[in-house]
């Protein structure tokens, strides 16, 4: 996959990704797990795992500037997935995973296939590995929402971290969740159980619903 991806380095591209998504730019840079867009505003880390298709375009259809490098990485850096999520650390970014809507705040722990994030909005988020799309580092490194540091503090989960993203939710038993942005009302709840994966919540209206983890994209306590 890196050696197909990187005869188009330097070229402008369209990247159609699962969920019908698009990104156009210039192509910075592949690797192993990742490759870098330019897109003339931001530089864009995206996991290859959910590239379906990737094309050259024109550059008058593209339309910006050629940027140089890539200011977060050294050259020698290699583009795997948790890499470049360990050299964001404590950076200020935008995640894309589902949906129209993006996350925004910073990464305060990774561990084997999940990390947990801070979001102003959402407080302390768990998100797995496998369904994050994007990486958009803050050019600047301003704050979310123009917040003042000083109003940006974290606010530490009561949870400690487990290893695998599955025994963190299994911690979360008992706790009021919301799973994937709170997209519906059955992705709302207390979780009743765990088991095999499959999760028991009971939603504001009692009724039982089973979801599969694997499914999940983030979850975060209200």
């Amino acid at each position: 996959m890196k050696k197909a991806y990187s005869a188009y380095i330097g070229e402008p591209v369209l990247v159609n990704l699962t969920g019908k998504r698009q990104i156009s730019g210039y192509l910075i840079d592949v690797g192993s797990e990742v490759l870098i867009i330019y897109n003339g505003q931001d530089y864009i880390y995206i996991s290859t795992i959910h590239i379906r298709t990737l094309h050259t375009i024109s550059k008058k259809e593209l339309d910006i500037e050629t940027p140089a490098t890539d200011p977060m990485l050294n050259q020698e850096d290699e583009l795997a997935l948790r890499r470049i999520l360990t050299t964001a650390k404590g950076m200020f970014l935008e995640l894309y995973l589902t949906g129209n809507q993006s996350v925004h705040g910073y990464i305060t722990g990774i561990m084997n296939n999940y990390f947990s994030f801070y979001s102003p909005v959402f407080k302390t988020m768990y998100i797995s590995l496998q369904h994050l799309k994007w990486v958009i580092p803050y050019s600047g490194n301003t704050p979310p929402y123009a917040l003042e540091k000083d109003k940006l503090p974290f606010h530490a989960s009561h949870l400690s971290l487990a290893r695998t993203f599955e025994v963190q939710v299994e911690k979360m038993t008992g706790d009021l969740v919301v799973i994937n942005l709170g997209g519906n009302e059955e992705s709302v709840g207390k979780i009743e159980k765990v088991e095999n994966n499959i999760i028991q919540l009971i939603t504001a209206k009692g009724q039982a619903t089973s979801i599969n983890m694997h499914h999940i994209q983030t979850i975060h306590q209200p």
